[in-house]
């Protein structure tokens, strides 16, 4: 049989070339992802940058670690502690201290990442004046970058300023990570201490510029140096510090005191944000596993869609293969076989396609901002097996159902004439269907029974619809003859026979429409079920601000330094206004005995809070907060009304809190509340204004606006609050609707051109029978219009589906807000889905009618 599958590969090569592009797409994908991942799993360790020249770092504790059964647990902790001031004096005694201290700088006319640092840490970079000199008053700074030149002066937040030196850092060489494993920098925690005769980077009076040999200049923030004295003001609080000494007496003067001792490369967790990599490869990992996922089921829904429709195509085919004695067996084998052959080549190809294809994305993803600047393909094997094995067994296991079909082809199929399908639903693919159907209900069911919260979660609303498309779309065979009727009743109606025959070439068709409408239903569903579920979820988080917030103002800080206890006060100094002032914090608890769980929190006075604040409480009172008394949510492992719980809060001391009130999870954004005690190290970052009796609104805003800061009202505050998709989910999206159009564009294609391309001698009766080139041709476009109806209705079902069981879950969670289904993706989608289902369809028919209608209706199979 494997001759006459290579036969049949030649002459029918048209319905084999779609899966084989298909195929070899996914192939390739599958070799991108799997690149891109091995790729990212083994990142160059970064090094330190604005401690690089510093002999050793001594850092305030910053981790929280807790003890369990299974090993310590251990959180960031929100608001790191400050070295005490017995140890910095007994590092004094070993050597030279120098306190780091890092603030936020809004300039009117600087980068919008502005940082401000003492001029003593500059020779830590180190950084070199490049023109002026070192700053000497309170209003003196020097800058780096080129946004500002000596004797310019600056408006900032924190004061105008007069710039008298800009200063670049010198670094003696450049680091270029090494790929694929190659990475050998010095281990981690390498002492490099301050020997006799070893060269520090100093200064040798307050005006002299550092100097180095002949370096490449290099740039890793936008800074702002002031004296040490203001900086001290604008930041008093230093939870690092720099020591010019042996890393051995340091460690022995901080011992057991949980401090951290940075030398070698562990100096850049002195740096600000040194996880930054990690969380964006692991966000790269989520992105490119959720496109890979998808990459896979579609590229097994594409192929065994399109060779089940090749299947029923041959029906006579087969017939009259088993006529001239072949077996069941044979047939299967031979189906098989092209399955094979199809298979090896396509991902041969894809694998070709993927290698060029990896460092294109690579690039992409870095010029996005989704991937460090280091981020590039490395030498990989695994990925190709990984890719090129997985492509063959798509194949094969795609060609499984349509081989057994063929299978049970009887001789009599060789005489068979007419061209209404009368047994498009097997059994099996019946007991399929119901059976994912059952199960996504059942798993909806419990969802929604047990943790409605889970089905909030990305993984699980990028999931879910799988499961729901792959269900509907094996009952196609059930729904398109009903819908199809339903969908063609009006233009069934209107004068001619054009409506009626594309209603009855549609419904007797019903594989055909069920395979054409299949790709369309997958593109459809997931454009309306992962663009819809996140703007369902983010309408969901503004419903929830709009109904907490009772202030009529909201004040916010300009910067991101927070109000100061002054600026505070001449808030609460406003006449009319009621205010009351809260600042971000967290706290930690220990559920289950083993997970150190992280809450975001808020410190406010229970007073203030209860006018200004609607808060969702499902049992207790705001006005029973005190400072030995916490406001907890439904999610905490215990949340009864007067339960005492152990805490940790921001700064890792440990509590045990009375819980006064019980909120709803909601979204799983309301947190935690506590008072200013309870919050050591925040400042107050938000004001809620709410207006006396008789109060002039307007008055009121005005004397807001003068005491400092972003005056909103509630409705803009609620506007400025709204929720946005982060841009790696956003990129992440469009990546997967990307993938799921390009594959529906081709299964479009081949199945539309395999079709009409079979229908030639139908179209030529037609014609022999009165009607016109162009009635015929647009009785072509109508089906194929009418079949893109059909798996648009079928996608839009699966997607208000899924979304109606994720309305549900915010219902039970005490969130009522509307369903938001993205009608411009879905237009979009339905619209070039329309407009490649005619195309395809179209240029065959047209191609096929220039020959004479009599030679059409003559020509063989």
């Amino acid at each position: 049989m494997l001759s006459v599958a290579l036969r049949t590969l030649r002459t029918r090569w048209v319905t084999f070339v779609g899966s084989f592009v298909a195929l070899s797409l996914g192939v390739a994908l599958l070799a991108v992802m799997g690149l891109a991942l091995a790729s990212s799993l083994d990142a160059p360790e970064r090094q330190p940058e604005r401690f690089a020249a510093a002999p050793v770092v001594v850092r305030g504790q910053d981790t929280l670690s807790v003890p369990t059964p299974i090993g310590d647990r251990t959180q960031k902790l929100v608001h790191p502690r400050a070295v005490p001031e017995a140890t910095v004096g007994r590092l004094r005694e070993l050597g030279t201290v120098v306190a780091d201290r890092s603030f936020a700088v809004r300039a009117a006319k600087g980068p919008g990442d502005l940082v401000g640092h003492p001029w003593s840490t500059a020779a830590f970079a180190p950084y070199a004046i490049d023109a002026g000199r070192a700053p000497r008053a309170a209003d003196e700074v020097v800058v780096t970058g080129d946004w500002a030149r000596p004797g310019q002066r600056v408006e900032t937040d924190r004061g105008t300023v007069t710039v008298v030196g800009t200063a670049t850092t010198r670094r003696s060489g450049t680091v270029t990570p090494a790929r694929s494993g190659t990475v050998t920098p010095r281990p981690s925690g390498t002492d490099t201490p301050a020997r006799s005769g070893t060269a520090i980077p100093h200064t040798s009076g307050p005006d002299t510029p550092h100097t180095s040999s002949p370096t490449t200049p290099h740039t890793f923030e936008s800074a702002l140096f002031y004296t040490d004295a203001r900086a001290a003001e604008l930041s008093p609080r230093s939870t690092q510090l720099v020591v010019k000494a042996e890393a051995a007496d340091v460690r022995a003067a901080v011992q057991g005191q949980g401090l951290q001792v940075l030398t070698g490369t562990d100096r850049r967790l002195a740096d600000a944000d040194p996880d930054r990599d990690s969380e964006a490869l692991t966000a790269m990992n989520a992105l490119f596993g959720t496109a890979g996922g998808v990459t896979a089921f579609v590229s097994v829904f594409v192929v065994a869609s399109t060779f089940a429709f090749a299947v029923a195509q041959r029906r006579r085919e087969f017939g009259l293969l088993r006529t001239a004695g072949a077996t069941p067996g044979q047939v299967r084998r031979m189906v098989f076989a092209e399955a094979l052959m199809v298979g090896v080549t396509a991902s041969a190809a894809g694998c070709a396609l993927g290698a060029y294809g990896a460092p294109k994305l690579a690039a992409w993803m870095v010029d996005g901002g989704l991937a460090p600047a280091w981020f590039t393909i490395g030498d990989f094997t695994w990925p190709y097996h990984v890719a090129f094995w997985t492509g063959l067994l798509v194949a094969l296991l795609g060609v499984i159902a349509a081989s057994w079909r063929a299978g049970r082809t009887g001789p009599t199929q060789a005489l068979r004439e007419a061209s209404v399908d009368t047994e498009a639903m097997t059994w099996g693919r019946s007991l399929f269907g119901a059976g994912l159907l059952l199960t996504a209900t059942v798993t909806l069911g419990l969802a929604l029974f047990s943790d409605p919260g889970e089905l909030l979660h990305r993984k699980t609303y990028v999931s879910r619809p799988m499961l729901l498309i792959t269900a509907i779309a094996l009952l196609a065979p059930v729904l398109v003859g009903p819908l199809t009727r339903l969908i063609a009743w009006l233009p069934a109606q209107l004068p001619g026979a054009g409506g009626m025959l594309v209603r009855e070439n549609a419904a007797a068709g019903i594989r055909r429409t069920a395979a054409v409408a299949a790709p369309v239903l997958v593109t459809v569903a997931l454009a309306g079920s992962l663009p819809g579920a996140t703007a369902t979820l983010n309408e969901a988080k503004a419903t929830e601000t709009r109904e907490q917030t009772v202030a009529s103002f909201v004040v916010t800080p300009a910067g991101d330094a927070g109000f100061d206890a002054a600026t505070v006060k001449r808030f609460e100094a406003v006449e009319g206004a009621e205010v009351s002032a809260t600042s971000s914090s967290a706290v930690y608890v220990l559920e289950d005995g083993v997970a150190l769980v992280r809450s975001v929190a808020r410190a406010a006075d229970a007073g203030p809070l209860a006018r200004t604040v609607r808060l969702p409480l499902a049992a207790g009172k705001v006005s029973d907060l005190d400072d030995d008394s916490i406001i907890v949510n439904e999610e905490w492992e215990k949340h009864t009304v007067g339960q005492r719980v152990d805490v940790w809060l921001g700064d890792g001391t440990k509590k045990s809190l009375r819980i006064a009130a019980v909120m709803t999870t909601g979204t799983g954004n309301n947190g935690v509340y506590v008072t200013p005690a309870n919050a050591p190290g925040a400042t107050v970052d938000r004001v809620d204004v709410a207006l006396t009796e008789g109060a002039d609104p307007a008055a009121v805003a005005a004397a807001l606006t003068r005491a400092g800061g972003h005056v909103f009202t509630k409705d803009q505050w609620v506007q400025a609050s709204y929720p946005e998709t982060n841009r790696t989910t956003r990129y992440g999206f469009i990546l997967v609707l990307g993938i799921a159009l390009l594959y529906t564009g081709i299964s479009l294609a081949n199945t539309m051109v395999m079709a009409t391309s079979d229908r030639v001698r139908d179209l030529a009766v037609l014609r022999l029978a009165g009607a016109t080139r162009w009635q015929v041709l647009a009785m072509v476009a109508g089906e194929a219009l009418m079949v893109v109806a059909v798996g648009g209705v079928l996608g839009l079902l699966v997607a208000g589906l899924n979304l109606a069981g994720l309305w549900s879950a915010l219902g039970l969670l005490s969130v009522r807000s509307p369903v938001r289904l993205p009608w411009a993706e879905l237009g979009a989608t339905v619209g070039s889905c329309a407009v490649l289902a005619v195309v395809c369809s179209l240029a065959p028919a047209a191609l096929a009618m220039r020959r004479r209608a009599v030679e059409l209706a003559g020509m063989h199979e």
